[in-house]
């Protein structure tokens, strides 16, 4: 490790480190606009000068220039400052006065550095260049005038969301950042852009002009928009959350968040369910809740009564919905609201074993009815760095673009039993192979057995490595599965019971024609379809307005914290099943959330250790013999959940990316 000193302070740093990266482990700040941890380096804004001796006596790129032995580094000489001064100049030359109307106001890097390190004034006197707008889609609100050609957008599009749709044109002043053939930039993740832009160039389009930064209260939360369970801030005003940013979580989403997780914020006030409502002669009327409560009480089901989950729900609701279930006599519980029905007698066997983050170790990945880059984007992300280490992809199924190459082998579920020669042989060779199975192959019968035996074959479980991973789609599905929501058939053996009372939380994607014989009482948060069917509607808080623990799909325990309160009546879906419970004569045994959480946990330990599950490797042998071609689960990646759908941005973007409508807007 070379040894150097970054202004007097003497300190080793890892080999093939750059002189920024040394400076910053000596506790310096070197402002940056370009620069980025996750990105190539580029070295074109120049605002990163240090003075390096032995060297050239001139002020060089600290981002680009590696760290060696017995260098000595100054970030705060008078030539660095004079330096930096230039350089900023240079920037503003013709950066326009937008501050008081730009989005970026109060989160601005230029801003924050011209102030700690500009001049102060500007001997700068010709006309300011001009440039004209960009389209970029339904996401990103582009002002190229503020542009200082850091680049940022364009290596993010290209080396991590997979898309080489965003550019450059022109050189030197004249250089201006497009996107190809000014369309659309066609990417689940083009949001992260408008994170990245460290001036106002790149502003996000549904949040224009909606607030400034010191105007919100921040809340952690975590994403329920996929099985990932991003890390993410609520910002919210009054009582509406106006935005939805990424947290920094290295293990789960790096920094990323996909524009559904983003944009889906719109969604949450619309199409909301604020009042108890109970159909009567085939129309919902508006209720009281004790009416509703006597509704469901009268029906007098014992213990024929079922409980359905639906994919964002919290595991403390899942909890009290399991209790009450149980206090009736009942185990009708089921998570899987699709209708899949794979063994779940080891979760092991359902897991996302590997893990998100080391999904970059393998060198062999082998997908298996899952379009990954719409079920799960942010391990799409990962599989693309996987390959840049040098990992090799084949796949079955459709063939859709997944942002990287793929050897694709064919859409038969047959090939599980029989790889061809080439898989075949890079999975025998493979050091840390990895098998993901989506939910197109749990569909078909025999292939979660048809993966189990592949992952004996090719030895995917040892000592330190487990390459067998199941790719969830829905939040709440690794919590209910630990909870006891699944039936051995599903789904199906629900229906075939035909329960007198079945409680969907906040499922919507049931076939509701299936349940009516039964009293359908909806749990949930939206006027979705689950709305629709139901015979009783009892207003619930969605996830931005309740604390919850959520399980992701590798059986990493999270929390979200809660950002705003419900509307109307609607009230957190734990109280209201305890609150139920007290008229149905079936008491639950906590009073608040706090012992609601309690009791889950007793129930179920492993829920309240924040982090990583350790399910331990314990695969049933199960019936093989898979075959038929595989459909993949997701048709709109922009709706997928009744928040997303009810979304004016998520419902634009649908039309304009997924459907190829044209989009026609009024000049400004």
């Amino acid at each position: 490790m070379p040894k150097l000193t970054v202004d007097g302070v003497e300190l080793e740093v890892p080999q093939g480190a750059t002189v920024l990266q040394a400076a910053e482990l000596a506790g310096k700040e070197i402002p940056r606009f370009c620069y980025h941890e996750r990105l190539s380096i580029a070295g074109n804004c120049r605002m990163c000068l240090v003075e390096v001796k032995p060297g050239p006596p001139k002020p060089q790129a600290s981002c680009a220039l590696p760290a060696m032995e017995g260098q000595e580094i100054r970030t705060d000489s008078a030539m660095v400052k004079k330096a930096r001064e230039g350089v900023m100049e240079f920037l503003l030359i013709n950066h326009p006065l937008d501050c008081p109307i730009c989005d970026q106001g109060g989160e601005c890097d230029l801003q924050d550095q011209s102030i700690a390190y500009g001049k102060g004034g500007s001997r700068f006197e010709e006309n300011k260049r001009a440039v004209t707008e960009k389209y970029m889609g339904p996401i990103v609100k582009t002002v190229m005038t503020r542009c200082i050609h850091c680049t940022r957008c364009i290596r993010f599009a290209e080396e991590v969301a997979g898309v080489e749709a965003i550019g450059a044109v022109g050189r030197g002043e004249n250089m201006q950042i497009t996107s190809y053939l000014e369309e659309a930039v066609n990417s689940e993740l083009s949001g992260n852009v408008v994170d990245l832009c460290p001036v106002g160039a790149l502003t996000s389009k549904p949040y224009a002009f909606e607030a400034r930064p010191w105007e919100l209260k921040n809340t952690l939360g975590i994403d329920v928009m996929d099985a990932v369970g991003s890390n993410v801030r609520f910002d919210a005003r009054g009582r509406e959350v106006l935005r939805i940013l990424p947290r920094i979580n290295d293990d789960v989403n790096e920094e990323w968040i996909s524009d559904k997780t983003r944009h889906c914020v719109d969604g949450l006030m619309k199409r909301r369910l604020d009042k108890v409502y109970i159909r009567k002669d085939g129309k919902l009327t508006q209720a009281s809740w004790s009416e509703a409560f006597a509704a469901i009480k009268a029906v007098d089901a014992a213990d024929s009564v079922a409980a359905i989950a639906g994919d964002m729900v919290d595991c403390e609701t899942i909890y009290a919905a399991k209790a009450l279930l149980a206090s009736m006599g009942s185990a009708m519980l089921e998570g899987r609201q699709t209708g899949l029905d794979y063994d779940v007698s080891s979760l092991s066997a359902v897991n996302f074993n590997t893990g998100i983050a080391r999904t970059e170790e393998a060198d062999v990945i082998l997908l298996v009815g899952t379009n990954v880059r719409w079920e799960a984007p942010l391990v799409n992300t990962r599989i693309r760095k996987a390959i840049k280490n040098g990992a090799k992809i084949y796949a079955i199924g459709e063939e859709v673009d997944l942002t990287y190459g793929v050897t694709w082998l064919g859409n038969d579920a047959a090939l599980l039993a029989r790889l061809p020669k080439a898989a075949d042989d890079a999975l025998k060779n493979a050091q840390k192979p990895m098998l993901i199975i989506g939910g197109g192959a749990l569909s078909v019968k025999g292939a979660q057995g048809d993966a189990l035996a592949l992952a004996k074959k090719y030895k995917l479980v040892t000592d330190d490595w487990n390459g067998f991973n199941v790719l969830h789609m829905a939040a709440s599905r690794m919590g209910a599965l630990m909870l006891g929501y699944a039936q051995k058939g599903g789904i199906k053996d629900i229906i075939k019971a035909k329960p007198k009372l079945a409680f969907f939380l906040g499922a919507d994607e049931v076939d509701f024609t299936q349940f009516s014989d039964s009293l359908k009482v909806y749990i949930g948060h939206h006027g979705d379809k689950g709305a629709h069917a139901a015979d009783i509607i009892l207003p619930a808080a969605a996830y931005t307005e309740k604390n919850g623990t959520y399980v992701n799909l590798e059986g990493r325990v999270q929390r979200s914290d809660k950002a705003v309160y419900a509307p109307g009546d609607a009230r957190e879906d734990w109280s209201i099943l305890r609150a139920l419970s007290d008229v149905l004569g079936h008491k639950l045994p906590f009073d608040d959330f706090a012992a609601c959480r309690a009791a889950m946990i007793a129930e179920v330990p492993p829920l309240g250790d924040i982090g990583v599950v350790s399910f331990g490797w314990d695969a049933p042998k199960l019936e093989a013999g898979a075959k038929g071609k595989i459909a993949y689960p997701i048709k709109d990646f922009y709706l997928t959940n009744p928040v997303a759908r009810a979304s004016e941005t998520m419902n634009r973007c649908s039309a304009e990316l997924i459907h190829g409508e044209e989009i026609l807007e009024a000049a400004e």
